[in-house]
C-alpha cells in the first residue's frame, strides 16, 4: 500500500484534520491502531529513549530510525509519519536520508532546522542554522524523492532562537522550495497557535506534548477549529507506559506479587495486541501439516 498517498487525501480532505498519537516501539504501534486512529506518529524522543536509552540529544543514528519507522508501518499497515532529526547532515546526507524512508514505506519525514546535534524541541538550549541553509535541504528533500506523493514537512525550531516572525519567514521560505506540511515548533502563548495556520501558505502540523511543554495545550477541536492539519501526540504512549511500569514494578517490590491486577493480561489479549492472529490464519493455511 502506498501510505503517503492515503495520507495525501486525508489532508486533502475539507474539513479534515489527521491526529497521530506518537508510538515508540512496536507495541505501542499496534495498541494506536487498534484504538481506531487513522495515523501513527514516530517520536523521535520516544525512539531514542526505547532503542538507546537515552534522551533526544541527537544521538540515534539514520538507520535506528529507519528501522523503527519501518516496523511501524509494517505492524500496523496505517500512514506513519516520522521524525528526520536535521536530516543526518548537509543536503546530500538529507537526499539519502529521503530515500531511506521512503524504503522504508514511511509517509511523511519532518526535517528540522537545528544544528547537529539537535535536541527535543521542548530543551533549552536550542541552534538553528541559517534560513538559506534549511532551505535547501528542504528542496534537496523535495526535488529528490521517488515517490511524488511523498510528504516532505518542514519543520522549524526557530521561535526559541529567532522569534516567532522569523519562523514564519522560514516556513513560508520552505513552502516556496516545495514543502508539503509546515511544523512551527513550540509556539508560546495561544495567540501564536492561531496565526501559525493563517500566515503559512500551505497545510500545518501541531506538536501537542502536553500541559508540561512550552506549548499551551489545546484540545484537538480546537486545534481543528484553528486550521491545522495534522495535530502530533509524541508522548502520550510512552507517559502512559513509564507509569504503568512504575507502578507495577512498586507492586512487585512492596508486595511480592509479579502483576498488579489492574494491569493483567492473559497470553490470548497480549497475542492479539501484537497482531498474532494474522499468523496463526497464515500458520493454518500455509505450515498445516494435515
Amino acid at each position: 500500500m502506498d501510505f503517503s498517498k492515503v495520507l495525501r487525501k486525508y489532508l486533502e480532505a475539507p474539513g479534515k484534520m489527521v491526529i497521530a498519537p506518537g508510538a515508540y516501539d512496536g507495541i505501542s504501534a499496534h495498541l494506536i491502531a487498534e484504538a481506531g486512529f487513522e495515523a501513527v506518529y514516530m517520536t523521535g524522543a520516544g525512539t531514542s529513549a526505547s532503542r538507546i536509552g537515552e534522551r533526544d540529544i541527537g544521538l540515534t543514528t539514520m538507520t535506528e530510525m529507519v528501522t523503527n519507522a519501518a516496523m511501524m508501518a509494517e505492524c500496523t499497515q496505517l500512514p506513519v509519519i516520522a521524525d528526520a532529526d536535521t536530516g543526518y547532515g548537509n543536503p546530500l546526507n538529507v537526499i539519502r536520508t529521503v530515500h531511506e524512508y521512503e524504503r522504508a514505506n514511511v509517509a511523511a519525514i519532518h526535517i528540522e532546522d537545528q544544528v547537529f546535534p539537535k535536541r527535543c524541541g521542548h530543551l533549552a538550549g536550542k541552534q538553528v542554522i541559517p534560513a538559506e541553509q534549511f532551505v535547501q535541504k528542504i528542496k534537496a528533500a523535495v526535488d529528490n524523492r521517488r515517490n511524488p506523493d511523498f510528504l516532505i514537512i518542514a519543520r522549524t525550531d526557530a521561535i526559541a532562537v529567532c522569534g516567532f516572525e522569523e519562523a514564519i519567514r522560514r516556513a513560508n521560505l520552505c513552502v516556496e522550495a516545495g514543502a508539503d506540511v509546515v511544523f512551527v515548533e513550540a509556539p508560546r502563548t495561544i495567540e501564536e497557535l492561531k496565526q501559525v495556520p493563517k500566515k503559512v501558505k500551505t497545510a500545518c502540523l501541531v506538536n501537542m506534548v502536553g500541559p508540561a511543554s512550552k506549548t499551551p495545550a489545546v484540545d484537538t477541536g480546537e486545534l481543528q477549529k484553528m486550521g491545522y492539519k495534522i495535530a502530533i501526540y509524541p508522548p502520550i504512549c510512552f507517559d502512559s507506559a513509564i507509569h504503568g511500569i512504575r507502578q507495577a514494578l512498586s507492586v512487585l517490590k512492596e508486595k511480592g506479587i509479579g502483576w498488579d491486577p489492574s494491569f493483567v493480561l492473559s497470553p490470548e489479549e497480549f497475542s492479539k495486541t501484537v497482531g498474532f492472529e494474522k499468523w496463526k490464519l497464515w500458520e493454518k493455511k500455509y505450515a498445516s501439516t494435515e
